[in-house]
This record gives C-alpha cells, structure tokens and sequence, in this order.
C-alpha cells in the first residue's frame, strides 16, 4: 500500500483550551494513538476568551473550541462539530464568595466574570439580567475574590472543584439553575470547524476527533496521565473527578436533548438581547 506523500498531506489546526478535559479528549490526536491517512493535526493552546475572540476575528483555526455562546457571532464561517462539547447535567459555573449571600443579595453585587462571551456570563445574564460584571481571567478569579478585590467570582473548569479549599462557598450553581429552569443539561463548549474547509473535510476532521475522544476514553489511565500535565491545582482524584464531569457519552454526541439545549440558550439569549444575533445551529457529523 502505498502511503501519502508530503505534498499530500493536509494539515489540520486545532486550538483548543489548556485544560485537563479538553487535553483528554485530544490525548489521541495529540499523541498520534488515532492517526487519519493523509491528514496532520497541529495543535494550540490558549485559553476560551482568546479563541472565541481569535474566531470572531479571523477564523484562523481550522478547528477550534469555542463557548457556545460565542457562536451566533462565528456561524457565517464555522459550523458545530457534533462531537467534543463540555455540556454540565445538573451542573456547570458556579457563583462564589467569602461568605454565604442570599440569591437577592447576589444580584446586588459586583461579580468576577471569566470573559463577556463565555457561556457561564450568558448564563449569569439569564439568571440575573442587571448584575454588575468585571471580566478577569479565569484562573485569576478565585484569587481576586479572596483578596476581597471582588464580592463574588464565577467560576469555571477546574475552580468548581478546588474553590473550598481557598475558603469560599458556593452561592449558586449556573447549571443546577439552568436545569430546574429548563429540564435540560447546560452546554458549555464545543468544537467548532471552518466551513471553507468543504464537506468532506468537515467530516473526516469530525470523526477524527470523535475517535480522539473514544481512545482517551477506552485509555483512561494512559489518558489521564497525559492530561494531569494541564490539571492546575488538582491531584488525580480530582483530575479524574473533573474529566469525568465534561468528558464523556455526551462528549461522544451531545443527544437529542444536549442538541436542544444549545438551540434553547441561544434563543433566549437573542430573545432578552444578550446575544445580538440570531443563531441557525447545525452540525457536522
């Protein structure tokens, strides 16, 4: 069997956050355990807000992950992978301070936000509409919040697991909320893929991926200890305790109602004119 040669190899890149489940799900790209004949996937990392931004404003990467929130403001040039999303069932970001604040009290304060297009500020607008945000990088919120620079952090990826241990309490959990809201899990973030790249390509990037996730799945140890490298502050229990959480069958396929559950955040963030465009969602693969 003859194989591709250079000039025949087409080069993929993907962007993706430096976080413990995303290098989970992309473990076997990453690390060539799934390999795609005549294709090469390059991979960068930055945090959310840069690469919903980066999206926005040049559709650089081929594929990248994005809040679903940002969305509506990428769709003319991206489309949604059906596969690598971060959706939380009955859980998701969480609003937290130095002492417990009653949820009328909450929406009075002055709140630390991981960026205005993450999906945990969207949620935040939707519960409370009014409150005051400051954006603050994400792993530099729960510090600020501790300092006293902030009555209240919301907080996202791995702080929804280690905030106890720096002396704060949970006020509200977005996704608990989301949930009794609306009888559905809280998608958070998924992969999105430039639609220029053509159909085909769109789809053996998609499966590639899909396979990426089913590897680190079916290789959870070895997975796993690939992705402790961009666990911030947590040991393997945690870190394992934290995949699982945006790591799994939904991350396979996000399901009738995870599909819905995108659909349904966008429309009413249009509606209440958080979201300034309307989204047409749909999918690859």
């Amino acid at each position: 069997m003859s194989t591709a040669t250079a000039a025949e190899v087409r080069e993929i890149s993907i962007a993706h956050s430096p976080d413990s489940d995303d290098a989970f799900m992309f473990y076997g790209l990453a690390t060539n355990k799934v390999r795609v004949p005549g294709y090469k996937f390059v991979h960068t990392l930055t945090d959310i807000q840069t690469l919903n931004q980066k999206a926005m404003d040049d559709a650089f990467y081929d594929v990248t992950a994005i809040s679903f929130h940002a969305y509506p403001y990428l769709q003319k040039e991206y489309t949604l992978m059906a596969c690598g999303g971060s959706v939380g069932d009955g859980y998701g970001p969480m609003i937290v301070a130095l002492k417990q604040y009653s949820l009328d009290e909450v929406r009075k304060l002055r709140i630390a936000v991981p960026g205005t297009l993450t999906t945990a500020y969207l949620t935040l607008k939707l519960f409370t509409p009014d409150i005051e945000t400051v954006a603050v990088p994400f792993d530099k919120i729960i510090p600020a919040v501790v300092s006293g620079e902030f009555d209240a952090g919301l907080i996202i990826h791995e702080g929804q697991l280690t905030y106890g241990s720096n002396g704060l309490v949970k006020i509200l959990d977005l996704g608990q909320w989301w949930h009794d809201e609306t009888g559905l899990p809280l998608p958070l973030g998924g992969n999105a893929i430039r639609r220029s790249l053509g159909k085909e390509v769109m789809q053996i990037t998609t499966q590639a991926l899909r396979d990426s996730i089913q590897h680190a799945l079916d290789h959870r140890d070895e997975a796993l200890a690939y992705a402790m490298q961009f666990a911030r502050d947590l040991d393997p229990a945690l870190a394992n305790r934290f995949v699982g959480m945006y790591v799994n069958q939904r991350t396979l396929n996000y399901g009738e109602d995870g599909r819905e559950a995108i659909r349904k955040l966008l429309e009413m963030g249009y509606e209440r004119g958080i979201i300034t465009k309307k989204a047409k969602v749909d999918f690859v693969g």
